[in-house]
């Protein structure tokens, strides 16, 4: 059975109720972990799924209702100081995290027509430098805050396929997967597992009902990724038993056809 007991995660841009960020604070905390979860309203509110100011105090007083400690802020991740920002606050309100998932992005459709520098930049200091940053400095943490032989876990959120309109997306998600196996090797000597996870198309509440009828004969299990189907999966990956597996990018699509 696996348990997250006594172990600190971070979860990033947990903003919403229907969001994968959400989903997984939700099924780290039913194993036990304690959970730190950032999210950026200015973000869901003008450009994202709808803004849900109240959801971070309500998803606190959930998780905490499971019995483990709960910590929350709005983060940036535009801003170059946020992961730092981040790790002290983790180590003020519940002390040093050994469980990092990056969920935060920033997206917006983008093609060969609409793609400009301002835009492409704007995906680049959230995808990839903030997401980059907060690793990097989450291992530095690690390696001077626990003992050897103390499980770590890093997940990347990536994405990849034939989008044509989501080509700033696609590419700096690209990016983070070409990061994962080099890191993975520096960070295994600490036990620092480094994965990514790609959940294919979900429904988090982006898909209209034409976008549904679109997707769904692309999924030969007869129904639409959901935000728990992730949070399962990158559940066992923050475990224990998922010690021996790093450096990978694991698929979890319901056998996705419209690769």
């Amino acid at each position: 059975m696996i348990t997250l007991k006594n172990k600190i995660a971070i979860v990033t841009g947990a903003s919403r109720s229907t969001g994968i960020g959400t989903a997984v604070c939700r099924a780290l905390a039913s194993v036990g972990a304690d959970i730190f979860f950032t999210h950026w309203y200015p973000f869901d509110e003008t450009e994202g799924n709808g803004g849900e100011k109240e959801w971070p105090e309500q998803l606190r007083k959930e998780l905490e209702g499971l019995g483990v400690r709960v910590g929350h802020m709005e983060a940036d991740f535009a801003n170059p100081e946020t992961p730092s920002l981040v790790m002290d606050q983790v180590e003020r309100l519940l002390g040093s995290a050994s469980i990092l998932i990056n969920n935060a992005a920033y997206c917006v459709s983008t093609n060969y027509r609409s793609l400009d520098m301002a835009t492409l930049d704007q995906h680049y200091v959230v995808n990839n430098r903030g997401t980059i940053l907060l690793s990097t400095e989450f291992a530095r943490r690690f390696e001077k805050n626990h003992p050897a032989g103390t499980p770590g876990r890093i997940v990347f959120m990536v994405s990849k396929g034939p989008d044509p309109d989501n080509l700033a997306y696609i590419a700096t998600k690209g990016a983070l997967i070409s990061l994962i196996e080099p890191l993975s090797v520096g960070l295994a000597p600490l036990g620092i597992t480094v994965n990514g996870f790609d959940p294919g198309p979900t429904d988090t509440g982006w898909m209209d009902e034409n976008m549904k009828a679109h997707f769904l004969p692309m999924f030969p299990m007869g129904r639409i990724g959901l935000p728990e189907d992730a949070a399962r999966a990158i559940r066992f990956l923050a475990s224990d038993e998922s010690q021996w597996i790093t450096g990978q990018v694991m698929k979890s699509e319901g056998g996705f056809l419209g690769k």
